[in-house]
């Protein structure tokens, strides 16, 4: 079991921990699968919204929380029941915008591993305005049902009633959607290609500026980041936090990394590059390689 769990497993029930004790070996990031949470339902006794609140310390013991010491878990519920776990990360002195909210990590949790539609998000407190307007953005995110511990579930138009979303703005298909945009680059470097593959995944409608981010650490692992623009457009999350979120789900060190790669489509409104370098830099010593493609 990985240390960051040693002193969060014990606020489970016994048998529910005993249960996910074998689960929580150096390979794992959060990610329970969909026969899993039903092994764990069946050995608990607890229905799997119960489970995933019983959870939540496990979810927490992911963060990163330098500036608050305050640690959130949230878990994203896939439409086939997979469990996906999120924590808040913080970076040591940079501004706060910076930071990722623990349901923006277990969404881009989700969406990083194929997810088309999350039905639940679990989450250890009451949502902020930034996260209700991130949950928002999603496919059918209006009828997501929240979960609170000793609270009852109500869906997101109760926490963010006359929403302001991606309908308003004319986006027929949400966060979340099956979507590609077709960008165009000439190289054999896997790292590249993954950047490539990734940004033509993400979600930019508003600016336009399809963009990913890859690190490689020096076991040559990689973790790759995605924009998710939101209607709000300050919600938005950013390629380089959404790696670096997955980075630290993963149990690995900032000072892992040995290359960061942003790559961006030319037709973007706007450029992520000054925003990538200041959080880059603020975790590693690396410079930031930076691509700037065009569509097909």
């Amino acid at each position: 079991m990985q240390d960051r769990f040693v002193r969060r497993i014990n606020e489970l029930p016994k048998a529910l921990a005993d249960e996910l004790l074998p689960m929580l070996g150096e390979q794992f990031c959060g990610h329970l699968d969909a026969q899993q949470v039903k092994q764990l339902c069946s050995v608990s006794k607890m229905d799997s919204h119960e489970l995933g609140l019983a959870l939540l310390p496990i979810a927490a013991a992911l963060a990163k929380p330098p500036v608050s010491n305050f640690y959130v878990g949230a878990i994203a519920v896939g439409s086939g029941g997979d469990f996906y776990m999120g924590a808040n990360l913080e970076l040591q002195g940079e501004a706060l915008f910076h930071s990722v909210h623990a349901e923006q990590s277990a969404i881009s949790h989700a969406w990083l591993s194929g997810e088309t539609h999350i039905s639940d998000i679990i989450v250890n407190a009451s949502p902020c305005g930034h996260c209700r307007q991130f949950m928002n953005e999603l496919v059918q995110g209006q009828a997501i049902r929240i979960h609170l511990p000793g609270q009852d579930t109500a869906p997101l138009s109760h926490y963010l009633p006359y929403a302001f979303g991606p309908a308003d703005l004319n986006v027929t298909a949400p966060l979340l959607s099956k979507q590609q945009t077709e960008l165009v680059l000439e190289s054999d470097d896997p790292l590249l290609i993954e950047a490539l593959d990734h940004a033509g995944l993400s979600y930019a409608p508003y600016s336009q500026c399809h963009a990913a981010v890859v690190l490689e650490t020096e076991d040559g692992a990689s973790f790759c980041g995605r924009y998710a623009e939101n209607a709000a457009f300050n919600p938005s999350m950013l390629p380089m936090q959404m790696a670096l979120s997955a980075l630290v789900r993963h149990n690995r060190s900032f000072s892992d990394i040995k290359r960061a790669v942003l790559l961006e489509s030319s037709q973007g409104k706007i450029s992520l590059v000054g925003a990538t370098m200041d959080a880059l830099h603020a975790v590693a010593v690396v410079e930031l390689e930076h691509l700037v493609v065009d569509p097909v």
